[in-house]
């Protein structure tokens, strides 16, 4: 099949297949059943058909129609693409995690990111595998595109929430939060809500380590966070705080504002996850690429029992494809007037 002119394609959508003993070939199977999706991107799944198959089959999913294709570029238009990252069968295992399902996480995930690099890809969606796969994504994504200070950042309909360190042990996310890594992830926070998100002077509500941030005597607050904020409103930044939990989150302060800033992961996830009863998606902002990712893990409890919902993967999918376009809106009208919500 002949390339397409970029102009005339619906945007390259890949998918990295997860954990192969987890919920994502369910989630894939149900998030691309209707194919009303296939009419606003093209997907490509590095993954593996057998795979599909065997999934497919258990789940009584008869309506679903897949091309195979060995280069993303020759994707066909309006049909759900498979590459086949290895030939042969896979031993499936649901609900574990094996070396196996670990080394074709990998490996999906390799291909994945690298078709995107090569900007083969519009954007890429990374479905959830093992814990000891998930972890070292931001690693490779600042490997590969060469940045160190890429933000994971949760999105939902109403609320925008980065997370300076990522899901490490609290001691040790501590331990590497400095006033320069602050300073460096607001400038990354604040670049990503004008470019991916169109917000001309976005206000950023930083959080504070200590419980009492923002209080006379917060020490670690003042020695180190309060420094940064007002190092970055120097750069530009429009960053306000430090705030504790209480004052941002209880009393909905944060709608004051286009996105928060946590210090640590579960300063983040555990009141973003509560407030956003429609779900949520993540974003890498800081790369030159889009990638996404639902809001769950592999889910080996329920995994090959039909219970889970693709609505995270659709809102990953739907935000990366919100990214796309922002981006190319902006490269088409630079100077199109933007204003914060």
């Amino acid at each position: 099949m002949q390339d397409k002119p970029q102009s005339l394609q619906t945007p390259r959508l890949g998918l990295t297949h997860g954990d192969i003993n987890g919920i994502s070939y369910e989630t894939i199977l149900k998030a691309f059943a209707d194919a009303r999706i296939l009419t606003l991107l093209t997907p490509v799944l590095y993954g593996q058909s057998k795979v599909l198959s065997y999934y497919k089959k258990n789940f009584e999913i008869e309506d679903f129609n897949y091309s195979l294709t060995r280069d993303v570029r020759q994707a066909w238009a309006q049909k759900f693409n498979i590459i086949n990252i290895v030939d042969g069968e896979l031993k499936i295992e649901p609900g574990q995690s094996t070396q196996v399902s670990v080394e074709m996480s990998k490996l999906s995930l390799k291909m994945g990111i690298e078709d995107l690099r090569n900007e083969h890809l519009d954007a890429l969606v990374t479905t959830p595998s093992s814990l000891a796969v998930d972890t070292k994504q931001a690693q490779v994504f600042a490997a590969v595109f060469n940045n160190p200070d890429i933000l994971r950042v949760l999105v939902s309909d109403f609320m925008r929430v980065g997370l300076v360190t990522d899901d490490v042990p609290l001691r040790e996310a501590v331990e590497k939060i400095d006033t320069a890594l602050v300073v460096r992830k607001l400038e990354v926070l604040s670049k990503a809500l004008k470019t991916d998100f169109g917000l001309n002077a976005p206000k950023i509500a930083v959080m504070g380590l200590n419980p009492h941030a923002g209080e006379l005597g917060s020490a670690t607050d003042n020695d180190c966070v309060t420094p940064a904020i007002k190092e970055a409103q120097k750069r530009g930044v429009y960053a306000f705080g430090p705030f504790s939990p209480g004052r941002i989150f209880v009393n909905g302060a944060w709608k004051k504002y286009d996105a928060v800033l946590a210090m640590t992961y579960e300063q983040g996830v555990m009141p973003f996850k509560l407030l956003s009863v429609n779900g949520g998606a993540c974003y890498w902002a800081g790369l030159s690429a889009v990638c996404t990712a639902p809001l769950h893990g592999p889910g080996f409890d329920i995994a090959n029992t039909n219970q889970a919902s693709p609505d995270p993967l659709r809102k990953a999918i739907y935000l990366a494809m919100d990214i796309v376009h922002q981006r190319k809106d902006s490269e088409v009208l630079p100077s199109k007037e933007k204003s914060s919500e």
